[in-house]
């Protein structure tokens, strides 16, 4: 078991920042109104004071050119007594060269909201190192951003997540779901996406109810920090539920049974206590995916009761729950739910 530091709860007047740590579209001509739509949002609906760091704004060739910026923003954010929260504006594919620029120590002594998915995933691992629990949840170009208005059920677990004491609880999976693709063009600003039937959770596999603290994120992004400073010992998956989704690639099935072979290889597999996965991006090889998540795990490895939860609103999907990392999350197999059993925030 991990005890990672809560960060304060959020409330209204809040001041937070935004910060570009992979892609830096944000601050791009054409994107730019999507950004400050999702500015917007975050001011009007939540009652935000959001500020940009020095960099978030300077466009996607400067944000590439200049890691070491993007992660000084990163530390300024923390060490800023006034800031209560840093969102993440986009994800992206190379978020992890802010690696030899991170202070941990910063971080572990400046605990405060952090929230992103995606490429922001490397983030979260580097917080984690650090001690602190941090947000596997919406970002501003994406979720804060939705044309015409943001999902209700990503807006009420982000607000369960960040702005309340009490427990989680339990997570009724979404009844809509959508990936479709509507260009960030401003002229589409006011047509929403279509939305379609959600079947709900499925059990692959297990028996019972299981506990253990969250960990994970999106799983190509997780091959990136493997080997590095930031990667969990042992220990540290020793008894989790452990969360993955794949992101709008689509990686084919091979290499998610490449992925999850290693991960049995490197023993993860054997040491925790259930899998949660996220819906598959516009439900491509969604049951193909299922295939190979029993080949490796059943098959190969011989964990015929290790639960695994598949089809969950989280990551690439819309619309999303928020994950606290290092919160303790529960699988009931038998009733197919899941629960979160602690707040996010103190």
């Amino acid at each position: 078991m991990i005890n990672l530091i809560k960060p304060k709860a959020l409330k209204k007047g809040d001041k937070i920042a935004t910060v570009s740590l992979s892609w830096g579209g944000a601050g791009d001509r054409d994107i730019l109104w999507r950004y400050e739509q999702g500015k917007e949002r975050l001011e009007k609906e939540f009652g935000f004071e959001v500020v940009e760091m020095e960099n978030t704004l300077k466009g996607s060739n400067y944000i590439y050119n200049n890691p070491q910026k993007r992660a000084e923003d990163l530390m300024n954010a923390f060490k800023d007594k006034s800031i209560k929260g840093i969102f993440s504006c986009i994800g992206g594919d190379e978020s992890i060269r802010i690696l030899p620029y991170i202070d941990f120590d910063i971080i572990k002594n400046n605990p405060k909201v952090f929230i992103g998915y995606s490429d922001t995933t490397a983030s979260h691992f580097i917080c984690l190192k650090a001690g602190l629990s941090t947000f596997y949840g919406p970002s501003i170009l994406a979720e804060f951003a939705e044309n015409v208005e943001m999902f209700n059920y990503t807006k009420h677990w982000f607000e369960k997540a960040v702005f309340n004491t009490n427990e989680i609880g339990e997570i009724n999976p979404s009844e809509i779901w959508t990936s479709e693709y509507l260009p960030w063009d401003i002229t589409n600003k006011n047509i929403q996406r279509n939305t379609y039937k959600n079947e709900g959770y499925e059990v692959l596999q297990g028996n019972g109810i299981v506990k253990g603290n969250l960990i994970g994120g999106c799983i190509e992004v997780l091959e990136m920090i493997k080997g590095t400073e930031i990667w969990p010992h042992k220990e540290i998956w020793r008894n989790s539920i452990l969360f993955i989704e794949t992101s709008e690639d689509t990686p084919e099935p091979t290499y998610l049974e490449y992925w999850l072979r290693n991960y049995g290889s490197q023993g993860i597999l054997s040491l925790v206590n259930g899998i949660v996965i996220g819906k598959p991006y516009d439900n491509k090889y969604y049951e193909e995916y299922k295939l190979v998540i029993l080949k490796i795990v059943r098959d190969e490895l011989g964990l015929k009761n290790l639960p695994i939860m598949y089809n969950m609103n989280f990551g690439h999907t819309a619309p999303m729950i928020t994950i606290p990392y290092g919160c303790i999350g529960e699988i009931d197999c038998k009733k197919a739910t899941f629960k979160i059993l602690e707040s996010g925030v103190i």
